[in-house]
């Protein structure tokens, strides 16, 4: 009964101006009254891997040098290396006559130079924002428009309105309690949606420190060619992390402090009443806007031991080339 005089209620204010807010608070009301009907499934899904920052991790409010960007190093995302070349092994000479030969002395190598350490920078080449980005069809659906993305750059889906909504109808599939408790997208649920349509390998991670989370992302995006997913907003927003500017290639330098990064945001071109306009693809956040969106997990439904006060990311593992032509469209 209570749940038909919802419904009603709902659709009575569906079609007035929300004045003072009313038709807000129906659909809010409707939500809980959804939720309690239909709660998330009490399953396990993918686990969230707690990452500790090393001994020498700097604060997140430490200074970061800035660099001039025409001296900026342009990396290129390793997505197809080469194999490593066979060992040499040094002949050595039989015996002969009663005389046994002695192996030629082997060199002594030389020392590996140590890498110097430059400013550098990366754009995913897959990230083109004319045919990979694809802004929320409303406002409840920034995982799905995040994950679409994700999708398109690996040219696993289209950017249509359609796709979104037949890929957000299928939350049911991922939604589990320990993911989300008030239901909807959550972490957990966006990597297996990515593998239910053909894109494995991508892991839930927390962290301690903003900048370390920002850099394994990036060092992640430099092996694999592929995006990484911020959850921005506490945990309300989804980010989709297309390349980066650091003081320090982060696959070589574990220290390395990461000064910006490219963003495509779904819910451009939109404005948050609280976080303001978003930003076209593509566009550089320096550290005072991460700082601003990319804060520490914390969900007002209640305690997430696992997420609680750390900073949320879902991580690629495996190359964009390897996950090609494997896709579950739907």
């Amino acid at each position: 009964m209570l749940a038909t005089v919802a419904i009603a209620i709902v659709v009575a204010v569906g079609g007035w101006a929300n004045v003072l807010g009313v038709r807000d608070r129906a659909e809010g009301l409707w939500d809980r009254i959804d939720l309690a009907l239909h709660p998330p499934a009490d399953r396990a899904g993918v686990p969230t891997i707690q990452v500790t920052p090393p001994p020498d991790e700097l604060p997140d409010d430490a200074d970061v040098a800035t660099a001039d960007p025409s001296e900026e190093v342009v990396l290129v995302a390793d997505i197809d290396p080469t194999p490593s070349p066979r060992p040499t092994r040094t002949p050595v000479a039989q015996p002969s006559d009663g005389v046994i030969a002695t192996p030629a002395p082997t060199p002594s190598p030389s020392p590996t130079p140590r890498p110097q350490r430059r400013a550098v920078r990366l754009t995913l080449d897959a990230a083109n924002p004319k045919t990979t980005f694809a802004s929320q069809v409303d406002n409840t659906m920034c995982a799905a428009a995040g994950l679409q993305m994700v999708l398109a750059m690996h040219r696993q889906a289209p950017t249509t309105d359609g796709f979104q909504r037949r890929l957000h109808a299928r939350l049911d599939e991922w939604e589990t309690r320990a993911d989300a408790k008030a239901g909807g997208w959550g972490p957990s649920a966006m990597a297996e949606a990515l593998a239910a349509y053909g894109v494995h390998g991508y892991e839930v991670r927390a962290y301690q420190n903003r900048n370390q989370a920002l850099r394994e992302s990036a060092a992640a995006m430099v092996r694999t060619g592929a995006p990484a997913i911020l959850i921005a907003w506490r945990g309300a927003h989804t980010w989709i992390m297309t390349g980066f500017r650091a003081d320090g290639d982060p696959t070589v330098f574990g220290n390395a402090r990461i000064s910006g990064i490219e963003v495509f945001d779904p819910w451009y071109p939109r404005v948050s009443t609280i976080w303001g306009p978003s930003d076209p693809p593509g566009t550089l956040q320096d550290l005072s806007e991460i700082k601003r969106n990319f804060l520490e997990w914390h969900r007002p439904e209640g305690r997430y031991p696992e997420r609680d006060g750390q900073y949320l990311v879902v991580v690629p593992t495996i190359p964009l080339r390897d996950q090609l032509g494997n896709a579950d469209r739907g």
